[in-house]
């Protein structure tokens, strides 16, 4: 028998079967391995972030404060942004589809640093505990903004341990957008030019960019919160000497960037959807990778329109609102190239295709009501009511959420090697949608009318459209728990998948479904444009494959 025979006869193992036993998942360094750990722990943050907000919802289904106080009232909303924002918004994307799938897309066999990937876990998880811990103890009420001073000085929650937790954390993003960045400058595929990059990587880039220059300034203020907390240190507070609106130029110099660290990488995967279900190359590739750096840079210049009201000069404000005006313009570029892809494409709406769809109008929505925030005027009178809700919510959850689960659709296949129920999974993204409107649109109309946020009670005649938003988060909720069902039902029931059920471009989908232990036997040389689409090409979903068998020895392929 030769030794072609013989690998068809025993392929090597992939990463799910390369080892057996809970200690090879927790000390592996295969980025694979490592994605579904992530994986694992975000879904977890997800659905507490989502039990704080069905809370939420429920104590404003009436005006009077009649499920919970005003003191837990500020608990609820505040560990709801925290979860959501630092343990799964900005993680979910890098840290899940990120790590399983930049190797692969490189024709690399890993990350630059395997074991400092793993580290990044290990950080992530001991930070999520961390703050979990101060939620189960008291929790804390000062938002997810921690202004000071209260943060600093007054507030008697658990402040200190939720700081350490979002402390420890960041440090995941620091090792992850440095292991991102070295492994795509250094660790490309023979002929994997720049500009023949997926754009899924472009954006991957760009966002790391953000993680290792930006974290560090939360890091920071973090710091300086806990050295007035706990030392009394007069940074913060005006009785000390300190200037409140310092934490707010700190704070907000991060976590305007940190809203491309979330949305970024939702907007790769868009870009890679697109282009296979509608059987085109990419319109604009140049211009849709240089946006994302864009983003990147002048993402960093924008901060201060959230502090139009704060008393900061008029004329920075203007300055603000011009730059908030032209970091819009990017986001316009990939919006507009997505739907010049679409046209005369040929177009096919599954599942991938159908989050993706719904991430260009729910997105499209929330930028435009970004504009309107931007400009001084308006700003100033729907400043702290629901209309920032609803703009938020709209970049953040009809957006990065949407290209979230575009993402793990269309690369489920691939991660597991099984499909998933197409119908029920068109059923859901549908019901998702309708949720999400019918939850966050409503509150577009509340901030308009001037009811403000973060108060648990409410004059009557704003009760209508509050009991719309919470019947619509009723039926987002069940939208979300539908695809939790059937995708674990997959792993055991689902067809097995065929290399490429997509019939998709790239070098992920040039590798077996699950992908071996190390990627590709051969380092692969890339020799065409990225999404060589043929002109006359149509969708057909291939065949599903035999499923594959593997050696019986369970050292075989085991990590290194």
């Amino acid at each position: 028998m030769s030794a072609d025979t013989k690998r068809a006869a025993a392929p090597e193992p992939n990463y799910i079967t390369a080892n057996y036993g809970i200690k090879s998942w927790l000390l592996t360094t295969d980025h694979k391995r490592i994605g579904l750990l992530y994986l694992i722990s975000i879904s977890v943050f997800f659905f507490i972030g989502g039990a704080f907000a069905v809370l939420i919802r429920m104590e404003l289904l009436t005006p009077e404060g009649d499920l919970v106080d005003s003191e837990t009232y500020n608990k609820l909303f505040t560990q709801h942004g925290l979860i959501m924002i630092f343990f799964f918004l900005v993680p979910s994307i890098p840290a899940v589809l990120g790590n399983f799938l930049l190797p692969i897309m490189l024709g690399a066999k890993d990350l630059a640093f395997p074991r400092i990937n793993l580290l990044s876990w290990y950080v992530y998880t001991v930070g999520g505990l961390v703050t979990l811990y101060a939620t189960a103890t008291g929790g804390v009420d000062t938002g997810w903004t921690f202004y000071t001073p209260y943060s600093s000085t007054y507030a008697n929650t658990q402040v200190m341990y939720t700081a350490v937790g979002v402390f420890i954390t960041g440090f995941s993003s620091i090792l992850t957008g440095l292991n991102f960045i070295v492994t795509t400058h250094k660790m490309r595929a023979p002929g994997l030019t720049w500009f023949r990059l997926p754009l899924f990587v472009w954006a991957q880039y760009a966002t790391s960019l953000i993680m290792v220059l930006g974290t560090p300034v939360l890091a920071i203020t973090i710091l300086l919160v806990a050295l007035e907390r706990g030392l009394g240190i007069g940074i913060f507070d005006p009785k000390l000497g300190g200037d409140p609106l310092l934490f707010q130029h700190l704070f907000w110099f991060y976590s305007h960037p940190a809203v491309y660290i979330m949305i970024l990488p939702g907007m790769g995967v868009i870009s890679e959807v697109i282009s296979c279900f509608a059987r085109k190359r990419v319109f604009g590739y140049g211009f849709i990778a240089f946006s994302s750096l864009a983003i990147a840079v002048l993402g960093f210049l924008v901060w201060g329109h959230h502090m139009f009201t704060s008393g900061q000069s008029v004329y920075a404000g203007l300055v603000f609102s011009f730059l908030t005006m032209v970091v819009a313009i990017p986001s316009a570029v990939k919006v507009f190239n997505w739907i010049a892809t679409l046209y005369k494409g040929s177009i096919s709406f599954e599942t991938p295709m159908l989050y993706a769809l719904g991430f260009i109008g729910l997105f499209t929505i929330g930028g435009l009501t970004g504009i309107f925030l931007g400009t001084l005027a308006l700003d100033v009178h729907v400043h702290d009511t629901y209309f920032v809700v609803a703009h938020f919510h709209y970049v953040m959850v009809g957006g990065m959420v949407m290209a979230y689960l575009a993402g793990i659709h269309f690369w489920w296949p691939k991660i597991t090697g099984r499909m998933y129920p197409e119908t029920i999974a068109k059923f859901a993204a549908v019901v998702i949608f309708i949720g999400f409107n019918l939850t966050f649109f409503p509150q577009f109309l509340l901030g308009y009318v001037g009811m403000p946020r973060r108060y648990h009670a409410y004059p009557e005649e704003f009760q209508v459209l509050n009991v719309m938003s919470t019947a619509g988060a009723s039926i987002l909720g069940i939208g979300y728990l539908i695809p939790m069902g059937y995708l674990v039902w997959s792993l055991w029931w689902g067809k097995v998948a065929a290399a490429n059920p997509w019939r998709a471009k790239g070098l992920e989908w040039e590798v077996p479904s699950p992908p071996p232990t190390f990627n590709f036997d051969q380092t692969p040389v890339v020799t065409e444009e990225a999404y060589a689409y043929a002109a006359d090409d149509s969708f057909v979903e291939t065949e599903a494959a035999k499923p594959p068998t593997y050696p019986s020895d369970p050292k075989v392929g085991a990590d290194s």
